[in-house]
């Protein structure tokens, strides 16, 4: 069973899962801290499930200030295509000047501002062809509404995932069941892979005692994203309307090697402000084991 991994140890389930949006709202952590903290988890047990640090086009001149070596920045466009050139050109720019001298290392880029007109999604699938360094993973930010599915059959057979928004500052950023299962099925129907941004942070399913916001959890969408392939449309609202911890921690924990590949194949990742929650829900529910503190030199 592939729920589980050794103590200490990462699932494949959930590795590279997270990517660290701590500059983005709501956690808006200041570059300063959430450069270091990011290193921190970098350096840590739980390195293999955080993905990428993701950064703005805007705050790229700050990262060459703040030491600790070249950097692996996921790099989030939100003018789209437009400013494509210009950030690659930025990045390509920042040349380390020494071992602990920041550099920047792109691990991806993600466009937003596309519309889901047939001509928005091929102009920002032909600016990619053309400017995107290869080997460059790239996402494309598909708004929700009429001409999803349009979008979807562009992206289609091309190397770029579409990126789904699952949360936001309002209640109106938040899909229900029904649309983001619809997303979910439509990209396993076109074998397009995606990413998810923004609501995520918790494992399970939940309503925001703060906001009164009904919050996605993050293990609803890895198992809708098997039901969407599986089950239809259908099997994946049941999974993303499941608020029981338990029972979704028992069917990740009972999904098989080549369940957990497809799953992830198709949900590639998701953008969170904060990397220690998720992790803290995947332990309380017996998903993810730290490891044993060594122990003090008095017990020895």
């Amino acid at each position: 069973m592939t729920g589980q991994a050794p103590t200490g140890g990462v699932p494949d389930l959930f590795r590279g899962l997270f990517d660290d949006a701590a500059v983005f709202p709501p956690g808006d952590l200041p570059l300063a801290l959430a450069v270091p903290a990011h290193r921190t988890h970098r350096a840590s047990w739980y390195a293999d499930a955080v993905g990428p640090f993701l950064c703005g086009a805007a705050r790229l001149d700050e990262l060459p200030y703040l030491a600790g070596g070249p950097l692996r920045v996921g790099l989030v466009l939100p003018g789209g295509s437009t400013s494509l050139s210009a950030a690659l050109k930025a990045v390509a720019a920042f040349e380390p000047e020494g071992p602990e001298s920041a550099g920047v290392e792109l691990a991806g880029v993600e466009l937003g501002g596309v519309g889901t007109a047939v001509a928005d999604v091929r102009a920002a699938v032909a600016a990619l062809d053309a400017q995107l360094p290869p080997d460059v993973p790239a996402a494309v930010e598909l708004p929700r509404g009429p001409g999803l599915e349009d979008a979807l059959d562009i992206l289609a057979g091309t190397p770029y995932r579409a990126k789904f928004r699952t949360g936001g500052l309002s209640p109106e950023a938040f899909p229900d069941e029904a649309e983001l299962a619809a997303f979910l099925t439509g990209c396993a129907e076109r074998a397009v892979p995606y990413k998810c941004t923004a609501g995520l942070h918790h494992a399970v399913r939940h309503t925001d005692p703060a906001t009164g916001f009904e919050h996605h959890g993050f293990l609803n969408v890895l198992l809708a994203a098997l039901a969407a392939h599986r089950d239809g449309r259908e099997g994946a609202v049941l999974a993303l309307r499941e608020r029981s911890g338990g029972i979704l921690a028992g069917a990740a924990s009972a999904l098989t090697a080549s369940q957990s590949w497809l799953i992830r194949s198709s949900f590639t990742a998701f953008g969170t402000c904060s990397i220690a929650e998720p992790l803290e829900d995947l332990a309380g529910l017996g998903l993810l084991t730290p490891p044993a503190p060594p122990p003090h030199l008095e017990d020895r």
